[in-house]
């Protein structure tokens, strides 16, 4: 049972103190990690319920997408760290979540399910299928299998009807609004998906894909010529005008994916160039205040205090990307340091409320606790601490280096980039009380009503 094999690293991690973190000393480091990492953890109870609806999920109001960003984070942890204790319930989740076709198509989740959802489970299982985590189930796919079973599963959804391209945000049609909203994470998601791919198998169909993705996120206007990165457009104006709203973790999704292209292309200059744009353009999502130099900050909420469940976790995975950056790009690192080390620092006395000091607040740049406590605050405090121990882990496999690739990795071929109307007029029974009735509410709720701020925002911040 999981808690039974955690129970020794539960106790000396209750009673770490965050906020006296050295970050030149490694033992604290992996000290402050398995704090935070507990941390974490504290907000599942899914293998202890051991009930399907609970399994792999964290109760609401997360949604089942920070559900894939979590055990993203834990499998960084176990990496970093070399710390196993969580390894058994990393997999249990994982492998409880891949569907009837090994694809993360889930029916019991289908209602709050889209495609941007799908692409942070698909990561969590590249992170597996790129570390040769183990897969201990022989009657289920190899982690990379199921990677490119996802991929598949999305390419079909390649829409041209509209926008000359791109994935909505939603999936089926019982979640009618996000049809017709083309964002950046579900693109960028693709995009670094079909990049860690083509690295991962060296099948150059999706260094293609890749190739196609960015030039049309570049032709739309999600990225623009300075290397911002945008949330996305209306497919029923054909995309004509672009939500300048900008959010930290789509900036970190298509960096890494361009680092990784770096990397898999053997050093091309021209993604070495759209990397460093890319992190160059980050730097909005940092130093709120003259005295709070380098420490990072979500810009379009955090400084209204308008920031929901969703965006409080968005910080950890440019976080995440940024230290995985580092290891494609190795040019990178010491800006991400400069940026980083002084972001984990301010994350790691931000985690000292609670009984025992170690609960992480939202705004880092306050000194300490600011008593706004959730998931998505541990995870972003997580994933920025453990990665200052990127540089000691050994670097993603690649091709030739991945245990048990199996004969099912070749991706769909370019014919099918048209709408697949199967998928997209399905109307699955959706899970009742999350996303399948909240599509058009989760849009009311921030993507348009924070999109009044962002017109001060760009003010504020050139």
């Amino acid at each position: 049972m999981y808690m039974k094999s955690v129970h020794a690293a539960a106790l000396a991690a209750a009673f770490t103190s965050p906020k006296d973190i050295d970050i030149n000393d490694p033992t604290s480091i992996r000290s402050v990690a398995s704090t935070l990492a507990y941390g974490t953890m504290a907000w599942y109870s899914g293998n202890v319920t051991d009930t399907p609806e609970t399994i792999a999920v964290f109760p609401p109001p997360h949604y089942w997408w920070q559900a894939g960003a979590a055990w993203g984070a834990m499998l960084d942890y176990s990496h970093y760290t070399g710390d196993s204790s969580y390894d058994e319930v990393i997999t249990q989740a994982l492998l409880s979540q891949v569907g009837p076709k090994f694809d993360f198509m889930m029916p019991l989740h289908y209602g709050s399910e889209g495609n941007d959802d799908q692409a942070f489970w698909s990561f969590a299982i590249l992170e597996a299928a790129e570390r040769n985590f183990p897969q201990p189930d022989d009657t289920i796919p190899p982690w990379l299998d199921i990677a490119s079973n996802i991929w598949n599963s999305m390419v079909v959804r390649w829409n041209t009807s509209s926008c000359d391209g791109g994935l909505a945000w939603q999936i089926f049609e019982s979640n009618p609004n996000g049809m017709h909203y083309k964002n950046s994470v579900s693109n960028g998601g693709f995009f670094q998906m079909s990049a860690r791919l083509a690295r991962a198998t060296g099948n150059d169909t999706y260094l293609e894909w890749a190739q196609k993705v960015w030039d049309w996120s570049e032709k739309i206007g999600f990225v623009d010529e300075n290397y911002n990165v945008y949330d996305g457009a209306d497919s029923q104006d054909n995309c004509a005008e672009v939500n300048k709203l900008s959010f930290s973790y789509a900036q970190g999704i298509y960096m890494y994916g361009a680092a990784v292209l770096y990397n898999y292309t053997n050093g091309d200059k021209t993604w070495g160039d759209r990397t460093s744009g890319l992190l160059k353009a980050a730097d909005s999502y940092f130093s709120p205040y003259p005295n709070a130099t380098n420490i990072m900050f979500e810009h379009a909420c955090e400084p209204y205090e308008v920031c929901n469940t969703d965006m409080k976790s968005f910080k950890g995975y440019l976080s995440r990307f940024m230290w995985a950056t580092t290891r494609m790009m190795p040019a990178t690192l010491p800006r991400v340091q400069t940026l980083l080390n002084a972001s984990a620092v301010a994350a790691a006395k931000a985690c000292s409320g609670g009984q025992n000091g170690t609960v992480c607040g939202q705004k880092w740049y306050v000194g300490g606790f600011d008593g706004v406590s959730g998931l998505g605050q541990q995870m972003t405090a997580l994933e920025t601490v453990q990665g200052l121990l990127a540089q000691e882990a050994v670097p993603p496999f690649k091709a030739g280096e991945i245990k048990h690739v199996g004969a099912t990795d070749s991706p769909a071929d370019d014919s099918s980039s048209t709408t697949n109307s199967a998928a997209m007029s399905a109307t699955p029974t959706p899970t009742p009380t999350r996303r399948s009735n909240s599509a058009g509410s989760i849009l009311a709720d921030w993507r348009w009503t924070v999109l009044a701020l962002s017109s001060v925002l760009v003010l504020g911040l050139a």
